[in-house]
């Protein structure tokens, strides 16, 4: 039994070292890709064309990071957008873009294909975007709210900074 396993071993050795292959050099193989050049053309503006500030609310964001991150990537990346910010915490979005080549239509089009459960309400034209958010009194929610009925309420002028027009919380 012992000469059968030296035996046994000695082939296995013997063919490891002939299965070896003791070149030095390693095999190279070439393969050809094709490589794909993608062009990332800058976003130029036109310094002569008219630009409108856009403010509108949009429901259904759920994260910051996420949500509102999406949106204001996807509104950015449009031809003629200047510059957009989405809040989160206030659910206002906020867009600067050239009239001539951007439409409110456009940016709620671009707002919905960012997600199914996107919607836009509110959308106005500024002369400057909102800040902060306005905070009114108890004596001015009493007279501006009180006898108003929910149709009435929103149905409020746009430059309107009552409680009754303010998004309720």
């Amino acid at each position: 039994m012992k000469t059968l396993k030296n035996i046994l071993a000695i082939a296995f050795i013997s063919i490891s070292m002939i299965a070896c292959k003791s070149e030095k050099d390693p095999e190279v193989k070439t393969v050809e890709t094709e490589t794909k050049t993608i062009a990332t053309t800058a976003k130029t503006l036109d310094p002569n064309a008219t630009y409108a500030k856009a403010e509108f609310g949009i429901e259904g964001m759920t994260c910051a990071m996420g949500c509102a991150k999406t949106i204001e990537k996807k509104i950015a990346k449009m031809d003629g957008v200047k510059s957009a910010k989405v809040d989160f915490e206030k659910e206002l979005a906020m867009v600067e873009y050239d009239e001539a080549m951007v439409t409110p239509k456009t940016l709620e089009e671009a707002v919905a294909k960012a997600g199914d459960t996107y919607k836009v309400k509110d959308m106005k034209t500024v002369d400057s975007f909102t800040t902060d958010k306005h905070v009114c009194t108890a004596e001015c929610d009493k007279e501006a709210c009180a006898n108003k009925t929910e149709a009435e309420k929103a149905a409020c002028k746009e430059d309107c900074k009552m409680a009754c027009c303010a998004k309720k919380e």
